[in-house]
């Protein structure tokens, strides 16, 4: 069922009147979402399946706490971030990854030789080896980026979506998507270029 057809609000005050059971419908259209980003955090399937588990039962203890302000989905969302970060920071597996040159999130991105990694032609995303090299270079992003590069390009999320589930501010969200980008551009574009040596520029 597509949550935008769904009564989530509705949903919330039964289980929060005692319709325990209804929780599992709630996050129903959300575990392969979060999964998946656990997933590209985490880099392990274990982790990411303990990380998801945490995030719904913190979900289900705090669901009274849920105002409504953000969507649910948002809401969830942050929850299973923050559980991956607490994941990551135990265990001391991803180190933040310093860039050329100090970042200013309020500020202005040094120009990169590339526009953005959209410019990759949808017809070569089509290929599983595109594909892959996509995965790995996503996967490779610094911690922050990918956070936002995951929330934005891959889930869609809006701007104030992102930054809401982040808890950043929407001027961090533009600007670490922006690197992401371009850190992705920097890193794909070789490699796609030596795959179609006869593409005279990507349009």
């Amino acid at each position: 069922m597509a949550t935008e057809l769904r009564d989530e609000p509705r949903m919330i005050a039964s289980i929060l009147a005692g319709n325990a059971q209804l929780f599992h419908e709630l996050i129903r259209p959300y575990e392969r979402r979060v999964y998946a980003m656990a997933l590209s955090f985490l880099r392990n399937e274990a982790d990411a399946e303990d990380v998801t588990q945490e995030a719904f039962l913190k979900a289900f203890r705090n669901l009274p706490s849920f105002r409504g302000d953000a969507k649910f989905g948002t809401w969830l969302i942050s929850i299973a971030l923050n559980e991956a970060r607490s994941r990551i920071r135990r265990r001391d597996a991803v180190k933040m990854e310093s860039l050329d040159g100090p970042e200013d999130e309020e500020g202005h991105v040094s120009p990169a030789q590339l526009t953005d990694w959209k410019e990759i032609p949808s017809e070569a995303l089509e290929r599983k080896e595109i594909r892959h090299l996509l995965h790995k270079a996503v996967t490779a992003l610094p911690l922050i980026y990918r956070e936002v590069f995951q929330l934005r390009d891959i889930e869609q999320m809006s701007v104030n979506e992102a930054a809401a589930a982040l808890g950043i501010t929407i001027s961090s969200v533009k600007v670490r998507l922006h690197r992401a980008r371009m850190m992705l551009q920097k890193h794909l574009a070789p490699q796609l270029q030596q795959m179609a040596p006869k593409r005279r520029r990507w349009a």
